[in-house]
């Protein structure tokens, strides 16, 4: 499983090269397009990160100007959001991320993808309590 990972993220990587994104940047601007305003711990957990790589990884696109962090109310909370740049960006990335998953799915017929998706969301789904970083997918449609 940790080769097809590091095949995967090679995938990813050769094909969004040119917009320069890892796979990890990727997820968070494709959460934040989804979730406009979603606090730095809701979106660690939307991702199945650690709240310190959640961190890297948007002082990163930060420092980029592809998104932008707000203090939230009177308590420590911090809301992220894409910027225009950010939503341009993603938009640029969407073909080369469709043609990285289609590189990887190839060698597989379309039963054996759905095979290989259900037997990953099983797996997934019953070590879930023995993950590093709870995964929980942000509530709403917002």
């Amino acid at each position: 499983m940790r080769r097809a990972h590091q095949i995967s993220a090679a995938l990813f990587e050769d094909e969004c090269r040119n917009v320069q994104l890892t796979p990890a940047q990727f997820g968070v601007l494709t959460v934040l397009n989804a979730h406009p305003g979603l606090g730095q711990s809701s979106l660690a957990r939307a991702l199945g990160f650690d709240k310190v790589t959640v961190l890297r990884v948007l002082r990163g696109l930060q420092g980029r100007g592809l998104v932008a962090r707000q203090a939230q109310g009177g308590r420590r909370s911090v809301a992220v959001s894409l910027t225009d740049a950010g939503t341009a960006l993603l938009e640029q990335a969407q073909q080369p991320a469709e043609k990285a998953y289609r590189r990887l799915m190839a060698p597989l017929d379309r039963e054996q993808q759905q095979q290989l998706i259900d037997l990953l969301q099983l797996l997934t789904g019953e070590l879930e309590d023995d993950a590093r970083a709870a995964f929980v997918p942000p509530a709403g449609n917002d």
